[in-house]
């Protein structure tokens, strides 16, 4: 039997767990659109944070109480740099400066960072594909009440405290997406939009020139899960970021963003107040338990979006 193609768009710690659950199904191949654009500098090297939160939980090495970074963690690296008076408000540990300083040595010696993600994801013992959207530089840049922010000082050093009122993805115009990325899209028996902000997880992947297109045109199902539970998400801050920017900061909201790409739209029972107005944007819709707190419900939920996506193509 053929085993299913399914490519997932996924930022953040609800695409990473979506991601687990997936990855746990063995009659699939898993492919992971991840996001770039919060990648920064920090101490000389180049950091990516929601590739690595892939990376580390497909590994089952991440922390789970953070969500982020490594289990079993040390910061002995931190405590000598804030010694030495830099700012050390980027929590990054000792092993995960291992990671980011062999991914600066390679993006330095002029390998392709694709190259770079997909060998560090070998060499974890990740059997799904964690796929760069573009290899050019994006990132994302905020308008706050303080001035304009990169995503990473507005989100850890500010904790998403200033008020937003824009953002862009700097350099998006003239970034090409990777081989990878668009056939994956391309090959896709089914296409899922992670659990993930809308505006600074998802928006950087599918705002790059001809994502969108490529979406639309795909011949697979394409379902989306809401990031929402009521007005609040389980983690970060795209409720707040919705609201400040004028947008419904619950599953309207995501629909109102993504409606031209989800043919089908996971929501969580606890919403089905918002059902008729949803239905005017996506025609099919479920409601159901998508709280992910542990790996049993990561795997429910991923074969709830397998079942239904059968159905689809029925």
């Amino acid at each position: 039997m053929k085993s299913e193609n399914i490519t997932l768009i996924a930022g953040g710690v609800g695409g990473a767990k979506l991601a687990e659950g997936l990855d746990a199904i063995e009659s699939i191949n898993l492919s992971v659109i991840g996001n770039i654009a919060d990648d920064d500098t920090f101490h000389g090297l180049w950091v990516s944070p929601d590739i690595d939160t892939l990376t580390y939980s497909l590994a089952k090495v991440i922390n789970r109480e953070y969500g982020w970074g490594l289990s079993d963690e040390t910061f002995n690296s931190l405590s000598t740099l804030s010694k030495l008076n830099e700012a050390t408000w980027m929590t990054l540990g000792d092993k995960d400066f291992g990671l980011h300083i062999y991914r600066t040595m390679r993006r330095n010696s002029g390998s392709r960072p694709s190259d770079i993600a997909k060998d560090i994801s070998k060499a974890f013992g990740i059997k799904s594909n964690i796929i760069l959207p573009t290899d050019d530089i994006v990132q994302t840049k905020l308008l706050t009440s303080i001035g304009w922010l990169n995503f990473q000082e507005y989100f850890v050093k500010e904790k998403c405290k200033p008020q937003i009122s824009e953002i862009k993805f700097e350099g998006i115009e003239k970034a090409l997406p990777t081989k990878e990325c668009i056939e994956s899209l391309q090959n896709a028996d089914l296409i899922i939009i992670a659990p993930s902000n809308p505006l600074v997880s998802l928006n950087p992947i599918i705002q790059l020139p001809g994502i969108r297109e490529t979406l639309i045109r795909a011949n697979a199902p394409k379902i989306g899960i809401s990031p929402f539970i009521g007005n609040k998400t389980i983690k970060g801050p795209a409720n707040k970021m919705m609201e400040e920017l004028g947008k419904k900061p619950n599953a309207i909201g995501f629909a109102e963003i993504f409606s031209d790409i989800i043919d089908l739209y996971f929501i969580d029972k606890s919403d089905k107040n918002l059902e008729e107005d949803i239905q005017k944007m996506i025609k099919n819709t479920i409601f159901t338990d998508i709280l992910m707190k542990n790996q049993k419900d990561k795997l429910n939920l991923a074969l709830l979006i397998l079942e239904a996506s059968e159905k689809l193509k029925r």
